[in-house]
C-alpha cells in the first residue's frame, strides 16, 4: 500500500510486522487529547489485526513508570505519544531483555537508538507542527492493516464502513476511518497553526475526506460552533478581540439583535452549526464589518476565518462533530485522571463515557476560569527573558500549563515572553498505580511552559529550555517548541528559572 506519509512507510511496516509477531502487546500511552487519540487508534488497529493487548496510561513516562511496565509479563510494549524522549530509560530495559519497545511518537528523541521507532523527526518531518502522536499512531495503524495476516470479518468490517465512489476497499478494513481521530489529536496538540493542518497532517486529512469520515472547509474560526448558543459563541471568542462583542455579554446580544435573521427558535438561541450557509454568511459579514469599524488590524481580521475539521459521522450539534471541541472534551478527561473515560469516547461509547466526559468538561472549565482569575490577580514575576508564577496547590498540575497559556495577554502578563508555571505534584502517575508515588511527589514540582508561535519563529524552543534547565537542577523535561513541561525537585524553582531565562535569552538573541 501507499501509506499516508511515504517517508515513514518503511519504518511503519517494520514496526507493524514486529507487532504482528507478538503473542500479545501492552499499549502504553500519554493522557492528553493527542495521547488518548493515539491510544484509541492503536487499540482499534491491534484489535482488527487480532493482536491481544492491554492498555495503560501515564501522565509522565519517568523511570518509575517504565520500571512498572517492565515488571509486567509483556514481552512487547507499544508506546504511543511518548517514548522517544525516554529512549535512554527504555533502552536500558530493552538491553536487559525486559521487553521489546515499539514506539509511535513525535517528540524529540533522546540520544539512543532502537529498531522499532516510528517518529517523524527521524525522517525530516517536524513533529511539533506537521505530525502529531495520533498521526504517528495512524501511520502505524495503516501499516498494520497492510501487513496483518488476519482477514477482517466482512460483517464487522462493513459496520459503519464506507465504500468510496471509486469502489475502494472498505475504510475499516484498511483503517482509513481512523484518520478522523488522528485529526482530533493533531488539533488537540495545537498543530493547526495559521488556522489549518500542514505537512504530513494534510495527507491524513486527505485520507479522512476520501474515506468519508472527515469534512473540511473554510468557516468562522471560533470555538464552540457546534454546542454554544450564538451569543456565547461571540462573547467568548477572544482570540480576535472585537470591541463591544468579545467578553461583552450585552454587546454580543445587541449585535445579534441588530441582524435581520431568525436567530432564535422556540425562545432558544440557535447554534452556529444549525444555521444555513446564507445565515452564516450574514453573521460573518456583519462581524467583519464590526471589526473593521472598531479598528481591528487587517491581519487579525483575517484570523476570523480558518479551516474547520468536521467529523461527518458524528451528530450535528455535539462536541464530537468538531475536531477542536472533541479534543477539548478529551483533554478534560485526561486532566482529571480519567483517561479511561476519554478512551471510551474515542472507541465509540456514546452513553456512560460521553456523559461522564461532559461532566468532567464542565468541572474543567470552572477550574480553568478560577485558575486564570488567580494568575491574573496575582500576576507573574518578570525576568529578563521569561515570566513565571508558582501556583502551589491552588491550580492542578494537570491544567496549570493551559491556565498559563490562556492568561498570556491579560493584565500584567506579557505575550512577548514565554511563561513558566509551577504547581505541586499530585499523587499517582496514571493507570499503573505504584506504591510510594505520593511520597516521591511530595519532593517534586511540576513545571509547565507556554510560548507563542511568533516567539517560536524568533527562535524559541521550549523543549530545549525545559530539558536543559530541568536537568541542570536534577530534574527532567521536554515537549514541543511552543509548549513543554518538566519535573524538578522542590526547592530548585528559582535556580530553574535562572537557567531557563539564560537559555531563552540565547535563543532569542
Amino acid at each position: 500500500m501507499a501509506g499516508p506519509v511515504p517517508e515513514l512507510e518503511d519504518r511503519a511496516v517494520t514496526c507493524a510486522e514486529r507487532l504482528c509477531d507478538a503473542d500479545r502487546v501492552l499499549l502504553a500511552s500519554h493522557i492528553d487529547a493527542d495521547g488518548l487519540t493515539s491510544a484509541a487508534i492503536a487499540a482499534q488497529a491491534l484489535e482488527r489485526a487480532a493482536i491481544p493487548f492491554e492498555t495503560v496510561f501515564e501522565k509522565q513516562l519517568d523511570e518509575d513508570a517504565v520500571a512498572a511496565i517492565a515488571a509486567t509479563d509483556y514481552d512487547t510494549v507499544l508506546f504511543t505519544d511518548f517514548g522517544s524522549g525516554q529512549l535512554d530509560i527504555i533502552g536500558d530495559h530493552e538491553a536487559a531483555g525486559d521487553f521489546t519497545p515499539v514506539i509511535a511518537d513525535h517528540h524529540q528523541p533522546a540520544d539512543r537508538e532502537t529498531e522499532y521507532h516510528l517518529n517523524p523527526l527521524l525522517f525530516g518531518i517536524n513533529g511539533a507542527s506537521e505530525l502529531s502522536g495520533a498521526g504517528a499512531s495512524y501511520v502505524l495503524a495503516r501499516a498494520l492493516a497492510s501487513v496483518s495476516n488476519t482477514e477482517p470479518d466482512p460483517a464487522v468490517a462493513a459496520d459503519g464502513g464506507i465504500v468510496t465512489a471509486s469502489g475502494a476497499t472498505n475504510v475499516r478494513a484498511d483503517n482509513r476511518d481512523l484518520a478522523a481521530l488522528a485529526v482530533v489529536g493533531a488539533v488537540g496538540d495545537m498543530q493547526a497553526s495559521g488556522g489549518e493542518l500542514h505537512g504530513a497532517n494534510a495527507g491524513i486529512v486527505e485520507e479522512g475526506v476520501d474515506a468519508g469520515v472527515l469534512e473540511t472547509g473554510k468557516d468562522l474560526a471560533l470555538y464552540g460552533k457546534q454546542t454554544r448558543p450564538l451569543p456565547k459563541l461571540l462573547e467568548y471568542a477572544t482570540d480576535v478581540h472585537i470591541p463591544g462583542i468579545s467578553n461583552d455579554e450585552n454587546g454580543a446580544l445587541r449585535f445579534l439583535d441588530g441582524l435581520d435573521l431568525e436567530l432564535k427558535r422556540d425562545g432558544e438561541w440557535r447554534r452556529w452549526a444549525g444555521l444555513t450557509n446564507d445565515e452564516k454568511q450574514t453573521v460573518a459579514s456583519a462581524l467583519v464589518q464590526r471589526a473593521v469599524s472598531s479598528g481591528v488590524p487587517a491581519k487579525k481580521i483575517d484570523q476570523l476565518v480558518s479551516t474547520a475539521y468536521v467529523l461527518s459521522e458524528e451528530p450535528v450539534g455535539t462536541e464530537l462533530r468538531d475536531a477542536s471541541e472533541f479534543s477539548t472534551l478529551l483533554n478534560a478527561t485526561a486532566r482529571y485522571e480519567r483517561a479511561d473515560v476519554g478512551l471510551g469516547v474515542c472507541l465509540g461509547d456514546r452513553d456512560g463515557a460521553l456523559e461522564r466526559a461532559r461532566q468532567l468538561l464542565r468541572e474543567h472549565r470552572r477550574n480553568l476560569s478560577n485558575g486564570i482569575d488567580l494568575v491574573t490577580r496575582e500576576g507573574a514575576t518578570q525576568e529578563d527573558h521569561v515570566q513565571w508564577f508558582h501556583a502551589g496547590d491552588e491550580i492542578r498540575e494537570t491544567i496549570v500549563g493551559i491556565v498559563a497559556g490562556m492568561a498570556m495577554g491579560n493584565q500584567g502578563i506579557s505575550r512577548s515572553k514565554p511563561i513558566i508555571a509551577f504547581a505541586e505534584k499530585s499523587a499517582g502517575h496514571g493507570s499503573a498505580n505504584r506504591s510510594g508515588d505520593a511520597a516521591e511527589d511530595d519532593d517534586e514540582v511540576k513545571v509547565s511552559s507556554r510560548g507563542t508561535h511568533s516567539l517560536v519563529r524568533q527562535g524559541l524552543d521550549l523543549s530545549v529550555v525545559m530539558g536543559e534547565a530541568s536537568r541542570a537542577v536534577g530534574g527532567d523535561g521536554g515537549g514541543h517548541d511552543v509548549a513543554a513541561g518538566a519535573t524538578v525537585p522542590k526547592g530548585t524553582e528559582e535556580a530553574f528559572v535562572e537557567h531557563a531565562d539564560e537559555i531563552v535569552g540565547e535563543q532569542l538573541s
